[in-house]
């Protein structure tokens, strides 16, 4: 490699003027890696974050190196916009099944009232010191609830309404004699 080469090699890595890179390359005795490390000395260029050094020729692995250190670093770890859209993702989930799956109430085998999951789930929520008695003084009274849609089909919540119908009813009976 001749001392044009070098030069153009230098100002290539470096981003250097011609006359920094020649002036280097005398100071370093016709060196590359000396002339950088003069004009790293000298404050002309940056220092890297990370120094890498090999013994294979003509290969610039160091900006590889540090790529792949880079994204071996971030693997682990997520990042607060990655969970905020897990958990958007999740409500998104919750208000269609809730949207897909009924809340039914019926007395006599007759349907007088059905909404989404989701209404009730969210007068639970913020009325629970009033829904939940009048759930209950329901079930004294004759109501019956259910739920109809793809929730019944993982897990029997129909069978749970029941029994606390029945356990109503023979409280009832019970109170009555």
């Amino acid at each position: 490699m001749n001392q044009l080469e070098r030069v153009e090699k230098i100002r290539e890595k470096t981003g250097v003027t011609y006359e920094e890179a020649k002036e280097a390359l005398e100071a370093a005795g016709g060196d590359v890696l000396d002339a950088i490390v003069y004009l790293e000395n000298q404050g002309k260029i940056k220092r890297p974050e990370k120094q890498v050094y090999t013994s294979k020729p003509e290969q610039d692995t160091s900006m590889e190196l540090i790529e792949a250190a880079k994204t071996y670093e971030t693997e682990d770890h997520e990042s607060f916009g990655d969970i905020v859209k897990k958990f958007l993702k999740w409500c998104g989930r919750m208000i269609k099944k809730g949207c897909e799956n009924f809340f039914i109430v019926a007395k006599h085998n007759e349907e007088i009232m059905s909404v989404p999951v989701i209404v009730l789930a969210l007068l639970l929520l913020f009325a629970f010191w009033i829904v939940l008695p009048l759930l209950v003084v329901g079930l004294f009274c004759g109501f019956r609830y259910s739920f109809r849609g793809n929730i019944t089909k993982s897990v029997d919540v129909n069978k749970a309404c029941d029994k606390a119908a029945e356990a109503c009813e023979s409280m009832k009976k019970e109170f009555k004699s």
